[in-house]
């Protein structure tokens, strides 16, 4: 989506308190914001690893990509022409191509070297004549006296050697790719993808085909692992977990591969009597971050850290309750783990049917129409048929008026 143009190691057990996080207990739950906030700010970002720049893409630069020599590394031609000194007329003594270095020495005035695109501009020439203008006889060239320095890259230009031309934090699209082979990089200094593992739970669910009677057709199992993936991580193991033995849950948190860095569970976060995850990183000793958030839909949503280090993630059973969690403290917390900064929210006037909710954030699915973002319906805490036709999710604060800006969090 194109927006118009428009922020530790485990310590010692502490019971399950709604809200609570390194910012203090929260009446009702940790604000919306504030919540993507702790969830950002808690995380330490992976370790990083070099890899060749073709299977760097997609992932977030370690360390700062500088220039090693100055860019251009020496005057350049910008246009097709003639590399001339002095005032003309002037005589040709020879050409030079690019990747071609000129071997006759310094030019004098009333002379002129044919030089193509990107050639080395000879010693002594001050400007290139384009071809354009140009009028030639044997080695005899006229035409108008061009500006000092005119169609000329000098060297440096672009940027000085030693420059800083892309942070660490960035991440790595082809344009940044192309930029780093220019500087003369054949691999980067990069964060791996942090390793997500995804347990849905639920007896209820059916993995294939209609659902019948008591069931439900899963559908967070194909969801979540490309939206893991476009926030930066890698969905490396996706588990149904049924709600019982009442120990399943367990054996899946504990039995998590070495390498995963978050488990997130779906389901399982509220306090009903198959909802077991609070109770078991109670049990379990694990540092909450946040323990529900004041928005509307995806409140009992969770995010704590193990005493093992593993970051978990619970998400709501219902769809689109989950995707709004999701893009509450999953995506952040991926950002973090990444290096990357919290992404800054655009921001558009709201129309449409919107309702806020009194003391929370409501999260709508919406469409750009010019520089405004239209509301969707069809977004029931478990109906995707409105997120799958957005641009975005818009933040709806419980104070808003009808044409405020708010908050949009773009799901492309």
């Amino acid at each position: 989506m194109t927006a118009p143009a428009a922020p530790a190691p485990a310590s010692a057990p502490a019971a399950p308190v709604p809200g609570a996080g390194p910012g203090g207990p929260c009446r009702g739950g940790a604000p919306w914001q504030r919540a993507r906030e702790l969830a950002h700010a808690a995380a330490e970002p992976v370790p990083s690893t070099a890899v060749p720049l073709a299977a760097s893409v997609g992932l977030v630069l370690a360390g700062a990509v500088r220039t090693r020599l100055p860019l251009p590394a020496r005057d350049t031609a910008a246009m097709d022409g003639y590399a001339v000194a002095g005032p003309g007329p002037w005589r040709v003594r020879g050409a030079v191509r690019a990747g071609e270095v000129w071997p006759g020495g310094p030019l004098v005035a009333g002379e002129a070297v044919e030089i193509s695109t990107g050639a080395g501009v000879p010693p002594g020439a001050y400007a290139v004549l384009p071809v354009e203008e140009a009028a030639r006889c044997g080695p005899v060239l006229r035409g108008p006296a061009p500006a000092a320095g005119r169609h000329v890259r000098r060297t440096g230009e672009d940027a000085p050697a030693g420059t800083a031309l892309a942070p660490a934090g960035s991440r790595v699209g082809p344009a940044l790719l192309g930029l780093a082979a220019a500087c003369g990089y054949d691999v980067l200094p990069v964060r791996r993808r942090p390793r997500v593992r995804i347990l849905v739970t639920g007896d209820e669910l059916a993995l294939s085909g209609l659902a019948g009677p008591g069931r439900v057709r899963d559908a967070l199992g194909p969801l979540l692992p490309p939206l893991v993936r476009a926030a930066g991580g890698e969905a490396a193991d996706v588990r149904h977990v049924p709600d019982r033995p009442a120990d399943a849950l367990a054996d899946q948190v504990h039995g998590a591969p070495a390498g995963a860095d978050v488990i997130v569970v779906t389901g399982s976060t509220s306090v009903g009597a198959t909802d077991r995850l609070r109770r078991l990183l109670h049990d379990d000793g694990a540092r909450w971050v946040v323990d529900t958030v004041a928005c509307r839909p995806g409140h009992p949503q969770l995010l704590a850290r193990t005493v093992s280090g593993r970051w978990v993630v619970g998400l709501p059973g219902n769809p689109y309750a989950a995707l709004v969690a999701a893009h509450t403290l999953l995506t952040p917390l991926l950002a973090g783990l990444s290096g990357r900064a919290l992404p800054v929210l655009p921001a558009a006037p709201l129309t449409g049917p919107v309702h806020p909710a009194p003391g929370r954030t409501r999260l709508v699915p919406v469409v750009w129409e010019g520089a405004t973002a239209r509301a969707l319906g069809g977004h029931g805490a478990a109906f995707l048929h409105g997120a799958a036709l957005a641009d975005a999710l818009a933040a709806v604060p419980a104070d808003w008026t009808r044409g405020r800006a708010v908050p949009l969090v773009p799901l492309s």
